[in-house]
Formats: C-alpha cells, sequence, structure tokens
C-alpha cells in the first residue's frame, strides 16, 4: 500500500490537518487578538481538510485493496 503515491498525498493531508489543528489550538491557548480573529477561519480550514483527508484516505483504501 506505501507504494502508491495516493497513499503519500492522503499522508501529507493528515499532517495538514494536524499543523492546523495545532495551530488552533495554541492559538486558542495564547488567547488574545490573534483568537479572535483567525480561531473561526482556522477551524474551517481545518473541517476542509479533514474531508479532504478523509476522502483520500477512502480512495488508498479502495484503491489499494487487494481485489
Amino acid at each position: 500500500m506505501t507504494d502508491q503515491p495516493l497513499f503519500y498525498v492522503a499522508l501529507f493531508a493528515c499532517l495538514a490537518v494536524l499543523g492546523v489543528l495545532l495551530v488552533g489550538v495554541g492559538g486558542f491557548a495564547k488567547g488574545g487578538d490573534f483568537n479572535r480573529k483567525y480561531a473561526n477561519k482556522i477551524m474551517r480550514l481545518r473541517l476542509l481538510l479533514q474531508f479532504i483527508a478523509v476522502i483520500l484516505i477512502v480512495a488508498v483504501v479502495y484503491f489499494g485493496g487487494d481485489r
């Protein structure tokens, strides 16, 4: 399964979700102007990236499965 390029695209998408999640949690923990200005946008971006990551993971399992 790791020999598929789609696997690495899905892995990158998961890491992007993790990065946005950490930025969001860090901004929430710190508070202040950054959190007030960007918290909603960051969480929307996280949801979009999670959707893309889930679609890619399903595609990897579907196309990479032994038939």
